[in-house]
């Protein structure tokens, strides 16, 4: 039998999907080439919430070129969200949907220039982007610049861009000093300009713990002088970097799910998009962990109404997915919540790591971030033993000396409600690289709200996040 050469050959060889996913060999998603501490990642978590830190975005997402005369309108036709008010210097957050109303991923658009976008977020609404462009017969032009590979194993690594964010309550004290002036406090998600080092440097009006914060951008050769100038600015505000191993679990305090699954697995009206997506495409070769256990892929689709993003849905204009949509009562579909994890079952799961005697340990649960998939999908089960939810991102947070997961649950559960996640897979555990033999453990949870952090949901400004 031939090899495979795209994805819809990979599903047809592959037999059931959800076996497939559910034991790929990928290994662990990585964060790459980005240290992974530079003091500790308590201490890197600690300064995000209480001084200030640099985050080093550079290479660990997809930055998709999007320039041309049809540019917007490829944008508006793949999105939920409303292009009727995006204006040059502005930013939002893109989420696509498939022709069934399931969410394909998200990234972030920032508009350069007339005519003039990046896109920068994970591979699957990368994909869908230029799919669309290539086949939709659009009048654009886009340059894919990958994410740096997972591991570089001691080659160079190069990128068009470099991309650093400077956040934390004592971040504007030091974009300040770095500017030389004052700076204006732009409306969230808006965009200007500072210098560093010499350097004019676009900016990102953003902000996370409640603070005034900036995303920045520039050539890749200029980012070793940037991030020295950063750096150096930053010691009298304790401003320390971040490394890739506390960077993703900033999310479990925002509120951010960044992988749902791709919803492209199945429909006749996908089969093109399968067949042009390549066999070593993320889609192709992800993984999905976890105890929520289903023969049917379609199980773990979600809608953008059950991670948090009904805000952005508006049927001003017309996009894939707005027909199923307009079908659906946002009012009864699953609802994003924090779940926050027993202290006493956290011990259980380590303490049975230094068990000799046990028959098995429980799945290790790495800190601060504990996913072990592509995608993550952990069973939420009520008191009766019913699958209500879904937990789709677990982790540590050392400022709220807790474990959380961010879940999409049945709408009718108040905050406050105790559930059980089933932390760990079946029978000891999947093919995965990233699983070892273990046991389950029924770990109890309590519904809270999103974002987790008071300080962000009370302080945080734009879109789901503002409580």
């Amino acid at each position: 039998m031939s090899t495979p050469a795209n994805l819809e050959q990979v599903l047809a060889a592959g037999g059931n999907t959800v076996e497939m996913l559910r034991n790929s060999q990928i290994g662990a998603y990585v964060y790459p080439v980005v240290a992974p501490e530079f003091s500790n990642w308590r201490s890197e978590q600690w300064a995000w919430r209480n001084s200030a830190v640099l985050f080093d975005q550079t290479h660990h997402m997809v930055d998709l070129y999007i320039r041309g005369k049809d540019a917007l309108k490829l944008l508006s036709d793949t999105a939920i969200n409303s292009m009727a008010n995006f204006k040059v210097n502005q930013a939002k957050q893109y989420v696509p949907t498939t022709p069934y109303g399931h969410v394909i991923g998200d990234g972030i658009l920032f508009y350069l220039a007339p005519e003039e976008f990046v896109y920068v977020g994970r591979a699957p609404a990368a994909n869908w982007l230029m799919y669309h462009g290539a086949t939709g017969g659009y009048d654009v032009e886009i340059i894919h610049d990958d994410r740096s590979p997972s591991r570089p194993m001691g080659k160079p690594v190069s990128r068009i861009s470099w991309r650093f964010q400077i956040q934390g309550p004592q971040a504007w004290n030091v974009i300040e000093k770095l500017n030389g002036a004052p700076l204006e406090k732009l409306r969230f998600f808006n965009m200007g300009e500072m210098n560093i080092a010499g350097h004019k440097i676009r900016t990102l009006r953003h902000g996370m713990a409640g603070a005034p914060g900036l995303e920045i951008w520039g050539p890749y050769e200029t980012q070793d002088e940037v991030r020295n100038a950063i750096l150096e600015a930053g010691k009298e505000f304790g401003l320390i970097p971040v490394g890739s191993r506390a960077y993703p679990s900033n999310t479990l305090e925002s509120g951010w799910i960044p992988s749902p699954l791709p919803a492209i697995y199945t429909g006749e009206k996908l089969k093109a998009y399968r067949e042009w997506l390549p066999a070593n495409s993320y889609e192709a070769t992800g993984a999905i962990g976890g105890s929520f256990v289903s023969d049917n892929i379609e199980d773990y689709y979600v809608n953008p109404y059950e991670i948090g993003y009904g805000p952005f849905v508006k049927f001003d204009h017309d996009f894939h997915g707005r027909e199923a949509l307009e079908a659906m009562d946002p009012a009864t579909q699953r609802k994003k919540v924090t779940l926050a994890w027993n202290g006493e079952d956290m011990a259980d799961i380590y303490a049975s790591l230094f068990d000799p005697e046990a028959d098995a340990h429980y799945k290790f649960f790495d800190l601060p971030l504990t996913n072990y998939a592509s995608t993550n999908a952990d069973k939420v089960v009520d008191a009766a033993g019913n699958v209500v939810g879904m937990s789709m991102f677990t982790g540590y947070s050392y400022n709220e000396k807790r474990a959380l997961s961010l879940a999409t649950i049945d709408h009718e559960i108040p905050v406050g409600t105790e559930l059980t996640v089933v932390w760990g897979e079946e029978n000891g555990g999947t093919r995965k690289t990233t699983v070892e033999p273990h046991k389950q453990k029924n770990v109890r949870v309590v519904v809270s709200p999103v974002p987790y952090s008071v300080t962000a949901r009370e302080n945080y400004e734009g879109g789901w996040r503002k409580g």
